[in-house]
């Protein structure tokens, strides 16, 4: 019998294998420190998720606190109530079963990110040539390994799920689909609620009414159940940043949080914060506009990160609209632009080393603003690098316009079609 020679071996070795071997490695190694670390099933958002949700039927939602892994800081339900509807069956099931479903949906919620940031850039190809399926399988395995992803994953957060609801909206065309898709993810945490933005930036004016409807659809459905806490929740407990965590803390990534700890104090929302604020719009504004029209992804992309910077509060693992923000770098239509693979470096190594997390062992407390220069201008990490991208952004459009070629030539494939 021929033995098969060394050639034919590797050619078993296809892109797309390759990649899938990456991915299972990856999601193997986190459910193997899951289950077998002595801090792999701390998980402390899936026990407020879980362990708060089941205080849902009485007036003591938003007394509950989580304080056996956290007790510098006893974390408490800080979500609208429509969240604890949802979870609310997740406290019938055995805790470590529902950790590891969690492990599994987030790894499957983040292919699912990264195939359809592919398909707004690449349009239907994407789904059907070969190395773009096995590209979105690698960049899967990779953005497992994102600080923003990590944390999500190490704190059982909910953040990948609510950034796959909005790239589904964004994915469709129809309005009661779209609007429907960010009014539930904004019922359960605010955050997706600056996807409205988005759609009257596209001038999808259903889309965004139908949105706030169905917000509202969720806070209606909520005072059902306990009408109680959903007034308290909507008349006293939100907007208060205290009660959602130390804003200097450098895990808060937010304008807010930049500002404070490189002023030394809270900077709240006084003159320091709005003058960055209208900085950010206006640049945000002037980024949008040096788009193509049909660029979905950049679109969304400009506005959920202007969401995470007015935010008072936006943790490190909010940031996961940075691994679709380095495809668009990476494949979208200014790829070609110089500074492009630049800024693609920049958001790769600051989230795969975890800048944040590096920055977490040299702060006294979570509570201490004031802190050395240096440390606090590093702890602007997030800050500093979306200022960089609408300034990149701004300039790479009005560079693409003084050239022969309409910005289209540069598309790597025919113009996305979000299908319904």
């Amino acid at each position: 019998m021929n033995q098969p020679s060394a050639r034919t071996d590797l050619r078993g070795f296809t892109p797309f294998r390759l990649a899938l071997a990456a991915l299972a490695i990856s999601v193997a190694v986190r459910l193997l420190w899951m289950l077998l670390t002595p801090n792999g099933m701390n998980l402390v958002d899936l026990h407020v998720y879980v362990d708060g949700s089941a205080s849902l039927l009485t007036d003591r939602l938003y007394d509950f606190t989580y304080a056996e892994k956290t007790p510098d800081f006893p974390l408490p339900f800080t979500y609208p109530p429509f969240a604890a509807v949802v979870f609310f069956p997740l406290h019938f099931l055995p805790f470590t079963a529902v950790a590891v479903l969690w492990l599994f949906a987030i790894v499957g919620a983040l292919y699912w990110v990264v195939r359809l940031a592919f398909e707004l850039v690449l349009g239907p190809r994407a789904l059907t040539e070969p190395r773009w399926r096995a590209a979105t399988v690698a960049w899967t395995a990779v953005g497992l390994w994102f600080e923003p992803v990590r944390t999500t994953i190490d704190y059982g957060q909910v953040n990948v799920f609510l950034m796959l609801g909005v790239m589904l909206a964004v994915r469709s065309t129809r309005w009661w689909v779209s609007g429907t898709l960010v009014g539930v993810v904004a019922g359960i945490k605010l955050t997706p609620a600056i996807s409205g933005l988005y759609f009257l930036a596209r001038r999808r004016w259903l889309a965004a009414a139908w949105s706030a409807a169905a917000f509202g659809l969720t806070v209606g459905g909520s005072f059902l159940i306990n009408s109680e806490e959903t007034r308290r929740y909507f008349g006293t407990l939100l907007g208060d940043a205290d009660r959602i965590g130390p804003v200097g803390s450098v895990w808060n990534q937010s304008l807010r949080g930049a500002l404070s700890r490189i002023l030394g104090s809270d900077v709240g929302t006084g003159p320091w914060w709005i003058a960055g604020a209208a900085v950010m719009a206006a640049l945000g504004w002037f980024a949008w506009r040096a788009l193509r029209r049909d660029d979905l992804l950049g679109t969304v992309l400009i506005v959920q990160l202007f969401g995470l910077l007015i935010s008072p509060i936006s943790w490190s693992h909010h940031w996961g609209w940075l691994l679709p923000t380095v495809l668009w770098l990476l494949y979208g239509p200014f790829r070609e632009v110089a500074g492009a693979k630049i800024l693609a470096g920049y958001w790769l190594v600051t989230t795969l080393v975890g800048a944040p997390w590096v920055l977490s062992f040299l702060q006294d407390s979570i509570w201490t603003i004031s802190r050395w220069g240096v440390w606090s201008w590093l702890g602007a990490v997030d800050v500093i690098g979306v200022l960089a991208l609408y300034a990149w952004t701004i300039w790479a459009g009005r560079a693409v316009s003084r050239v022969n070629a309409p910005p289209a030539d540069l598309s790597p494939g025919p113009a996305p079609r979000p299908v319904p």
